[in-house]
């Protein structure tokens, strides 16, 4: 940055789940914000191994490697001013299993393109594609 600080990159894979013109969202404990599901790599990860380690550790279902799509990459400052931004690479995916809340997360739910104000930043970007794609109701 041209003051001299040094801009943090939070870098995440998400998982764009969609059910008649909902996205599923999560809420981790202890938080009162709502994610598109998926979270940080750890180590060398690429994003599909992040993808599937992650989704499998907040919902208890396995995805599909062979369907998983990038639907896109969107970054936004997360938060007020020094505030880090935030990458999030998104991808749709089957999965076998039942969705199920893991010991991380407190809550799942199916948001429509109205409760874009209860997701950070980064996420209002998908919500804004989405609806304009004609995804999201």
């Amino acid at each position: 940055m041209a003051d001299g600080r040094v801009e943090q990159l939070i870098d995440t894979v998400a998982w764009v789940r969609i059910e008649s013109g909902r996205i599923l969202c999560a809420r981790p404990r202890g938080k009162h914000i709502f994610y598109i599901p998926g979270g940080k790599r750890e180590g060398g990860e690429t994003d599909l191994q992040t993808l599937l380690r992650e989704i499998e550790e907040e919902l208890t279902v396995a995805l599909l490697p062979a369907t998983v799509a990038h639907v896109g990459t969107y970054e936004a400052v997360h938060g007020p001013g020094g505030a880090p931004v935030v990458r999030m690479s998104c991808y749709t995916a089957d999965y076998r299993g039942t969705l199920a809340a893991s010991s991380e997360i407190e809550e799942v739910a199916w948001f429509s393109y109205a409760d874009r104000p209860l997701v950070p930043p980064v996420d209002q970007l998908l919500f804004d594609d989405l609806l304009h794609a004609g995804r999201l109701r």
